[in-house]
């Protein structure tokens, strides 16, 4: 609970014991959750923007995977300049900020570039930085136990929340591999409400349900996209159109690369390919994870945008996506006015 005695606010009562008075209760704390969602973690954006449209206060964040990404820019100051960057960045440009490695705990090495996408909107460089306090969810990789990361690097928890096992390897921290924390919690709700978050928004990017507007992938254009060797789209799966993505997009990188990206991904064009069976089993792996732990601990508010329609490398759809968070927030607003007005003094 937040405390005021005349304009001062204060979440610990006793701070104000010397000056007398009574104390008036000022409002609950708002605990917002950001779930995993990869591509549809955009989503995330549009939320935000509807909450503080709404001028509603956020004083917790607690996020997994890409929503630790989105809100540690937030808390940092940084959402206008990630939005503007991810709009200007279609998703030909995605898989260039990764580096393709040989096999041995993941395909893509993710620290550098990540660095670069944090820091380009950001001078943070740790937790106590932030002006709002993030909560970062991770998974130990030995006994599968969730990790909270709140202090220290900021860089080094991103990484820990945000490796895919098989596509990024594991983050060191404390002498602890980490990887994604989505694979144990990937909306956590439990984290916000152990932080005393007395009112928490949830948003669950891991629904089935397609957008009223469904959004369809752009046309090609002959001056911009590489020539498809003749093969309509129709004929080709989304496999053979994603790794044929994938090549295309490190054209301009050198030969090495290229051929090592040849090798990684060369198969039959019918068969989905390492990175969509990766993504999509953790999908439906946390789709069943959301539906036990929202059940055992709900939110007071969950958000739910509706991006069925979305595969989770889809990366072309940026747009489309962070509207979808905007509407699917502003849905919800009425009830979480009502709630935090009921709540406030």
């Amino acid at each position: 609970m937040i405390w005021k005695i005349g304009k001062r606010e204060s979440t610990d009562p006793a701070e104000f014991e010397k000056n007398g008075g009574p104390l008036v209760p000022s409002r609950k704390r708002i605990g917002l959750v950001l779930g995993s969602g990869a591509s549809r973690g955009w989503a995330h954006i549009g939320v935000i923007e509807a909450l503080e449209e709404e001028g509603l206060p956020i004083d917790y964040i607690v996020g997994c995977s890409i929503g630790a990404y989105v809100g540690a820019i937030y808390a940092a100051g940084g959402l206008k300049s990630l939005k503007d960057f991810v709009l200007k960045m279609d998703g030909k440009k995605v898989f260039s900020y990764f580096d393709v490695v040989f096999p041995r705990s993941g395909l893509l090495n993710a620290t550098k570039k990540l660095k670069e996408l944090f820091f380009m909107h950001t001078e943070a460089r740790e937790f106590s930085e932030l002006r709002i306090p993030v909560f970062m969810v991770a998974t130990d990789l030995q006994s599968g136990e969730k990790v909270v990361l709140k202090s220290g690097s900021l860089l080094d928890a991103l990484r820990a929340t945000m490796s895919v096992p098989g596509l990024f390897a594991p983050a060191r921290i404390k002498d602890r591999w980490l990887v994604d924390g989505g694979l144990v919690d990937p909306v956590p709700v439990g984290v916000a409400r152990s932080e005393e978050a007395e009112i928490v928004i949830a948003v669950d990017l891991s629904g089935t349900i397609v957008s009223r507007t469904r959004t369809m992938p752009k046309p090609a254009d002959p001056e911009t996209d590489v020539a498809q060797e003749g093969q309509p789209d129709s004929e080709r799966s989304y496999a053979g159109q994603l790794i044929s993505k994938m090549a295309d997009y490190y054209q301009m990188a050198e030969t090495g690369l290229r051929a090592k990206i040849g090798e990684l991904f060369q198969q039959e064009s019918a068969a989905p390919d390492i990175i969509e069976t990766v993504t999509t089993s953790i999908a439906i792996m946390q789709r069943r994870i959301n539906r036990i732990n929202l059940a055992v601990d709900p939110p007071d508010i969950l958000i739910e945008p509706r991006l069925g329609e979305l595969r989770m490398m889809d990366f072309d759809q940026v747009a489309h996506t962070i509207e979808e968070g905007y509407i699917a927030a502003r849905e919800k607003m009425a009830d979480i006015r009502n709630l935090y007005e009921s709540a406030s003094g």
